[in-house]
């Protein structure tokens, strides 16, 4: 089991670094990205357009930095805003991109979702878009989401819904059928992985059309 997890893991790394340098010109920048990552902004702006404390960031899956740079964008408080990513590739345009525009709040590590390289409760917002059908152990996954989080933080994974027929063609066929061993978790698996891990109010919704995707939040 452990030599297929880290093959599944390299072959991911090997497609994501292959990937990096034309990631931002992707067309699933438009289809899929770009509209996950304003559903996690406006379920951000819900919950801290309000308070004027700083939150911390942290961005599993970062890629380019994209996600990161729209908050930094905002008028929002935000803390500390780090990305990591298993393709070192992948952290270090996102961290060029930091520089470029001159965010010093941000940065970027190479690393593992298993095993994150954070104390516990470092942050008060984990986010997750679509890398989540990668991780070979989703449920240990979510659990060190968990440990990382304070405690009223929130954490926001978004990845395909194949509940549809729809869906069920775009990932379980078509994606699968490219990217080969991923697992796009059901709706209802999602929420058994959070509140098995501890999370308390969860929600869920779907969005997007042809693509569809769908995001699961819950309170650590």
């Amino acid at each position: 089991m452990s030599t297929v997890r880290h093959a599944t893991k390299e072959s991911a790394r090997r497609e994501f670094e292959n990937w990096a340098p034309s990631y931002d010109r992707s067309i699933l920048q438009r289809l899929v990205f770009g509209p996950s990552y304003r559903a996690f902004m406006e379920e951000l702006v819900r919950w801290r357009l309000n308070d004027p404390a700083p939150f911390d960031v942290l961005d599993v899956g970062c890629g380019t930095g994209s996600w990161l740079a729209m908050i930094w964008s905002t008028s929002l408080p935000s803390g500390r805003l780090c990305g990591l990513d298993y393709s070192h590739t992948m952290c270090r345009l996102a961290a060029d991109k930091a520089t470029e525009r001159g965010e010093r709040r941000a940065a970027f590590f190479n690393g593992d979702s298993e095993h994150l390289p954070f104390a516990d409760g470092s942050f008060d917002l984990l986010t997750c878009s679509n890398s989540f059908h990668h991780y070979p152990h989703q449920a240990q996954v979510v659990r060190e989401f968990r440990r990382v989080l304070r405690p009223g933080g929130r954490l926001m994974i978004i990845d395909g819904f194949r509940d549809n027929l729809i869906g069920w063609v775009a990932f379980d066929v078509l994606v699968t059928r490219r990217e080969g061993k991923v697992y796009h978790a059901p709706w209802s698996v999602m929420r058994k992985y959070y509140v098995d891990a501890g999370f308390s109010e969860v929600t869920q919704r779907k969005f997007n059309i042809w693509i569809p995707l769908f995001i699961t939040i819950g309170v650590a």
